[in-house]
């Protein structure tokens, strides 16, 4: 096997791949391999489908508005999905694509949008949010793409909460250091990161937070953060515990 060329492009197709599989691309790909990065006849690009591992493949020659790609050889072998739920109150357009692609790069397995009492969109658009996800998975190496859940509201995803998997509550109220001790053992099961909007979470919602089994309270510092920049710092905080406990 070669070595791994993460400088490589890399592109997401919903395709089976397997060895010498021919996968014609759909229009929006084709334009994007055959116009936007410009893949000369018989140069590589690196394909992944979720499923099937990252395969090396190489364009073939085809028509004039065609683009063939001819899988060569796996590079890299398909990764399980993080067993971590990221869940958030969705937010306003160019904020909500930021957080989902930085959750995803931070090793998010689930997205969960939660309605919250001061959650501020009450429209979210899913599919922006998965194509949002394939675009940070291409562009961070990763292979497992996260899901994207449907909205729930906020006492319906609590109740939902397997009780294997431990709620990781992002409280601005939290005391500096509360929770950092605690977190790398917490980190070895599921997990699940509640981060609210802006505003925060009502004093009903924190209640039932902290009332809720094997709730672990984070402060994320001194500062009150934006809900977009809680989600980097949460999130980071609870991969670098992940890789600690690994």
């Amino acid at each position: 096997m070669e070595t791994y060329d993460f400088r490589a492009q890399r592109l997401f197709v919903p395709d089976d791949l397997t060895d010498v599989a021919e996968i014609r691309l759909d229009r929006e790909r084709a334009h994007y391999v055959g116009d936007v990065i410009r893949l000369a006849v018989g140069k590589a690009i690196h394909l992944f489908n979720g499923r099937d591992g990252e395969w090396r493949a190489v364009r073939a020659p085809g028509g004039k508005r065609d683009v063939v790609l001819v899988c060569e050889a796996r590079l890299r072998a398909q990764a399980a999905l993080a067993d971590l739920d990221y869940a958030f109150a969705p937010l306003k357009h160019a904020r909500l694509d930021y957080m989902v692609q930085k959750a995803v790069e931070m090793g998010a397995g689930r997205l969960v949008p939660v309605l919250t009492r001061h959650t501020q969109a009450s429209r979210v658009n899913i599919e922006r949010m998965r194509a949002n996800v394939v675009e940070a998975a291409e562009q961070c190496g990763i292979l497992a793409v996260p899901e994207v859940l449907e909205p729930l509201p906020f006492p319906r995803w609590l109740a939902g909460i397997e009780p294997a998997r431990r709620i990781v509550f992002c409280d601005e109220a939290a005391t500096p250091g509360d929770g950092l001790a605690a977190l790398t053992d917490a980190a070895r099961g599921p997990l699940a990161v509640a981060v609210g909007p802006e505003g925060g979470f009502s004093d009903e919602e924190r209640r039932a937070l902290r009332g809720h089994p094997g709730t672990l309270v984070l402060s994320l510092g001194p500062r009150i953060l934006r809900a977009d920049t809680a989600a980097v710092a949460a999130l980071a905080l609870v991969e670098a515990a992940r890789q600690s406990a690994a």
